[in-house]
C-alpha cells in the first residue's frame, strides 16, 4: 500500500504540490488528473525520491521508499526512455536485469508480452525501426516485465490508437486483479473513468476532488437526461428546470437544474405510453473535470 501524507513541494515562488494526501491500496487503481502543470509528474518524482518533498511523508507498506524498494516498482515516465540503437531484446533484458531479474526469465517473458500486446516487430529489431505505437508498447513491457507490485504510469496512452489503448488498459486491469497497487495520470477522462477505482484531481498543486469514481459523479447529482423522443425542443424546454438541450447522436442531452426535474421530464415524454430512450445520469468525469477547471482558475 502506498500512503502519501501531506507532501508539499515548492520551486522558487511556485508551489507545485500543496499538502497532498492519498492512499493507493493493493489491488486498486488511483487516477491522478489535472491540467498540465497541476503537479502530477512532480508527485510521481517525489514518490520515487527523484526529488525530495519539502514537507510530508511517503511510505510503501509503512516503510520509506529506499533504493532497494525502488527496484521493485514499475515506472513508465511521460518522457519515454528507450535506447534507439539497441534491439528490443537487448533493451528489455537490460531493464529487467536492473530490477534483479534473470536474463533467461526475462527473455521468456518478453516473447509472451510481445504476443499479448500484438507488437509488430521482432525481438531482434532495433528500437529505432519500430513505429511510435510499437515503441510505446516496448516501453510498457520494460516497465512491468519484472512483475512489480506497485506501478506508476505517467500518461501511458499518449499517442496510442483506441485498439492499442484497449490492449494496454486490459493488461493494467489484469495487474490490478493480481494485487498490484497502481497510480496513473492521463488526460483521457473516459479512460480514467473506465480504469480507476479512485481519483484525485489536482489544480495548481491543490486537491480539488478526491474519492471513488461513482461517489464523485453522484455528488454532482443526476442532472443530465438523455432522451430519444418525438417531442420538440420547445416542448421539452417548457418544463421548469430544463437549463439546456443539445443534440447527441439520435437523441438529445438535456441538462436540468436538479434531479426532481427528471421526474417531470419523464412524465412528459412518456405521456403517449412509449419512450424510445430515457436515461438520467450524473455528469461524466470529463464534464466534471471541465467544470472544476473553470471554477478553480
Amino acid at each position: 500500500m502506498l500512503k502519501i501524507d501531506g507532501i508539499t513541494k515548492q520551486f522558487g515562488d511556485k508551489l507545485a504540490v500543496d499538502a497532498l494526501s492519498m492512499t493507493v491500496e493493493d489491488g486498486s487503481i488511483m487516477g491522478l488528473i489535472g491540467q498540465n502543470g497541476a503537479g502530477k509528474t512532480t508527485t510521481f518524482r517525489m514518490i520515487l525520491d527523484f526529488i525530495k518533498a519539502d514537507k510530508g511523508l511517503i511510505t510503501w507498506n509503512g516503510r520509506p521508499i529506499t533504493q532497494d524498494l525502488k527496484q521493485t516498482i514499475g515506472f513508465l515516465p511521460e518522457e519515454r526512455g528507450l535506447y534507439q540503437k539497441m534491439t528490443v531484446e537487448e533493451q528489455i533484458l537490460y531493464f529487467a536485469e536492473l530490477h534483479g531479474m534473470k536474463r533467461s526469465d526475462a527473455r521468456e517473458e518478453l516473447g509472451s508480452w510481445m504476443d499479448k500486446l500484438e507488437v509488430v516487430g521482432k525481438m531482434t529489431d532495433k528500437v529505432q525501426t519500430l513505429s511510435k505505437g510499437n515503441a510505446q508498447k516496448i516501453q510498457f513491457i520494460a516497465t512491468l516485465i519484472h512483475r512489480p507490485n506497485f506501478l506508476i504510469l505517467d500518461e501511458p496512452f499518449t499517442g496510442l490508437d483506441p485498439v492499442n489503448t484497449s490492449l494496454l488498459m486490459n493488461e493494467i486491469k489484469t495487474l490490478k486483479e493480481n494485487g498490484a497497487a497502481i497510480i496513473f495520470s492521463s488526460h483521457n477522462m473516459s479512460g480514467v473513468e473506465s480504469l480507476s477505482d479512485n481519483v484525485t484531481m489536482l489544480k495548481k498543486g491543490k486537491v480539488v476532488l478526491q474519492g471513488d469514481i461513482y461517489g464523485i459523479r453522484n455528488s454532482f447529482g443526476r442532472t443530465q437526461v438523455y432522451v430519444e423522443s418525438e417531442l420538440s425542443d420547445e416542448q421539452l424546454s417548457s418544463i421548469d428546470g430544463v437549463n439546456s438541450i443539445e443534440k447527441q447522436g439520435s437523441g438529445r442531452m438535456i441538462h436540468i437544474a436538479n434531479e426532481q426535474v427528471g421526474h417531470e421530464l419523464f412524465k412528459k415524454v412518456s405521456a403517449s405510453g412509449y419512450v424510445q430512450a430515457f436515461v438520467q445520469a450524473p455528469p461524466t468525469l470529463d464534464e466534471i473535470f471541465r467544470k472544476e477547471v473553470a471554477e478553480h482558475v
